[in-house]
């Protein structure tokens, strides 16, 4: 039988100003929030954090990475709790060998966070392993270096052919996907990026093309892009059951105001 995932999409206000729906089965939660705020935000944000959490914002030595973390970190547990019906204090967050993190407990939420420059997304669902990625589309100078040392020999002939402002955004379509299908996956460095191929078409209802030594394991896997804000790249992963329809999206309309 097949499966269509649902994908909404959100924009983060200040906690306790806007509802956070119930997760549907096979639907995704997609939150979007601003890195870019005003002070008493990230003063509301870090009131929520743990002693540990603490701990870590204050090591960071510079401003800016500091706030990202604080306001992630804090819309993580504002958003998390309000699924669980709890409150951010009580949750504990564990890490997987390989550094993803989860729940500590039995719960069927699964969640996954990205932040770049100015702008944070975290996605949520139910019992499915789940990987998102957003970067910030920017010139990159070295960038057909990295595409030789990061990408598969089909991603870098597809990218051959392009220049300019077309090569650099192929590249970071190609990045983000393949960074939310190694963060689904939660085996972190362990899989080589080389090891399985991404479209970088513009629009692709199957991202995945190939997967490697096992081709079955593309099928097992629902890969997009996300529509977050102009100037960004993002893509979304999510473990899916064999021969299921592409991700269905549906507008932004979480989050509305109390």
């Amino acid at each position: 039988m097949k499966v269509s995932i649902r994908v909404n999409v959100g924009d983060c206000g200040e906690p306790g100003d806007y509802v956070v729906p119930e997760l549907e089965s096979d639907v995704v939660q997609v939150w979007t929030r601003s890195l870019q705020v005003a002070p008493h935000l990230e003063l509301a944000c870090y009131e929520l954090l743990s002693s540990e959490e603490r701990e870590r914002a204050a090591r960071y030595r510079v401003g800016g990475p500091r706030s990202d973390f604080v306001l992630t970190r804090g819309t993580l547990r504002w958003l998390a709790a309000s699924y669980l019906a709890t409150t951010p204090q009580e949750l504990s967050f564990r890490y997987s060998s390989y550094g993803k993190p989860f729940l500590d407990g039995a719960s069927e939420l699964r969640f996954n966070v990205s932040h770049t420059d100015g702008l944070a997304l975290m996605a949520f669902v139910k019992a499915r392993e789940v990987g998102i990625d957003v970067e910030k589309i920017r010139p990159v100078p070295e960038l057909r270096q990295l595409t030789e040392r990061f990408f598969s020999v089909h991603e870098r002939q597809s990218l051959h052919p392009l220049c300019g402002e077309e090569l650099c955004s192929a590249f970071f379509r190609c990045w983000t996907r393949k960074e939310a299908y190694v963060k689904a996956r939660g085996e972190g460095l362990s899989l080589p990026l080389h090891q399985f191929d991404v479209s970088i078409a513009a629009s692709s209802s199957k991202a995945l093309l190939a997967t490697r030594p096992d081709s079955s394991e593309a099928e097992r896997w629902m890969l997009s892009d996300l529509t977050a804000q102009p100037a960004y790249a993002a893509a979304l992963a999510v473990a899916n059951t064999a021969n299921a329809t592409p991700i269905e999206y549906r507008d932004r309309n979480l989050g509305a105001v109390k």
